[in-house]
């Protein structure tokens, strides 16, 4: 979208080889590892506004990760001058602690919020993309969740949040502190996700919830570390106790991209 309005953007990029060889010429690139804070001044030394994405965290301490990028994104306002941010956060991040992962994005909204430039936290729902790594499952046809599979929650797609990403990018309509919910086009349980994969990809498929000590063993049976474990658990385990979203959601929070419409175009074909 920011290409289309006719802007030149510069990405951060720990891998720039991965970059899609028909983008390449219509951004500038700078290979960054986003989460030392010096080398981010550097490259973003006289950028006024700024798209700033957490990156998943590689190692066993997910939290500590977290720490560093938000610190990263903090200095690349204080130090490098970016004026103002769009934070892409999620859900749950309002609680600030017991939401596993989700808490290293609340970490960078407070670092972010410290710092004097104009910053807007977009929190996102669940992305559809997290289905992709349960291909296994759902081949195998059941899908092991912790929730409730009736309990709703905000869906989203990726693209989605980008588009509105890239709008507040383009606006300079706004100023100060802001937060934004992306919450897709419905809440759905893992019940209703089941049923729409299913019909989108043709295949039959289940959803079971299991205890959280099932889902612990499991994890660190794929040699995962005790905080790596706990980050992951906490994202589903936060949401339980009749959580709400402190953004409810509005004609501003909802983007038109459907779970079967995503799951039809982008999971079948993983699936064939």
């Amino acid at each position: 979208m920011l290409i289309s309005a006719g802007v030149k953007p510069l990405l951060l990029l720990r891998d720039p080889d991965g970059l899609a060889p028909d983008v390449r010429p219509e951004v500038d690139v700078a290979k960054v590892d986003l989460l030392d804070p010096h080398s981010v001044v550097r490259a973003v030394a006289g950028v006024d506004s700024l798209y700033w994405v957490d990156p998943p965290p590689a190692g066993d301490d997910p939290l500590a990760e977290y720490e560093l990028a938000a610190e990263s994104a903090a200095k690349a306002v204080s130090e490098g001058g970016a004026a103002r941010v769009v934070f892409q956060s999620s859900v749950g991040a309002e609680k600030r602690r017991g939401m596993g992962e989700i808490d290293g994005l609340a970490a960078t909204e407070v670092a972010l919020n410290a710092t004097d430039a104009h910053v807007l936290h977009l929190r996102c729902g669940y992305f559809f993309t997290n289905l992709e790594y349960q291909l296994d499952a759902i081949r195998a046809g059941m899908l092991q969740v912790l929730l409730p599979v009736n309990q709703p929650m905000p869906w989203v797609s990726p693209r989605d949040i980008a588009e509105v990403a890239a709008g507040r990018l383009l606006s300079g309509e706004w100023s100060g502190r802001h937060i934004q919910a992306v919450h897709g086009p419905a809440d759905l349980s893992w019940q209703q996700v089941a049923g729409i994969v299913s019909g989108a990809v043709g295949k039959p498929l289940e959803v079971e919830r299991i205890p959280e000590e099932a889902m612990r063993k499991t994890l660190a049976g794929f040699g995962m570390s005790a905080a790596k474990v706990d980050s992951l658990v906490g994202m589903s385990t936060g949401f339980l106790g009749g959580f709400v979203p402190e953004q409810q959601r509005s004609i501003l929070s909802t983007t038109p991209t459907t779970l079967a419409e995503w799951a039809y175009s982008r999971l079948r074909p993983l699936l064939a």
